[in-house]
């Protein structure tokens, strides 16, 4: 099976030019994406969680990458974002670090923090 390769650059956190209103908060990280030896840079995707939701567990909506069309694995995308984004973000944060405190809101943060990460994609049609 394909690998595909994320190189996550940096999040920004909860912004309203990307959609954040009183219910929602919209973030958006940016990365590059490398599959079947071809490089896709400059690509991004919304995360998008409920205001007032522990930043923790709450869930959050992971959108699809803008700009990227090959094989793919939504779920480990998703996952891989996720934790991401619950590493910079929250009580267990190490860029901006939330406990116990609830109506806690703060817009634009920019989190320039690289990481690798990968997963195998299936190719459809290619069983037995």
């Amino acid at each position: 099976m394909p690998t595909v390769k994320i190189f996550l650059q940096q999040l920004i956190q909860d912004s309203q030019d990307y959609g954040s209103d009183d219910e929602h908060m919209v973030s958006r990280v940016f990365f590059d994406l490398e599959a079947d030896g071809k490089k896709y840079q400059g690509l991004y995707a919304n995360i998008k969680q409920t205001v007032g939701a522990p930043f923790e567990t709450g869930p959050l909506e992971v959108a699809s990458p803008v700009g990227y069309k090959g094989p793919f694995d939504y779920s480990a995308f998703q996952k891989i974002v996720e934790d991401y984004y619950r590493r910079l973000v929250g009580a267990k944060g190490h860029g901006i670090h939330i406990e116990g405190a609830t109506n806690t809101r703060m817009r634009n943060n920019r989190f320039v923090e690289p990481q690798i990460a990968e997963f195998e994609v299936a190719i459809p049609g290619r069983g037995w």
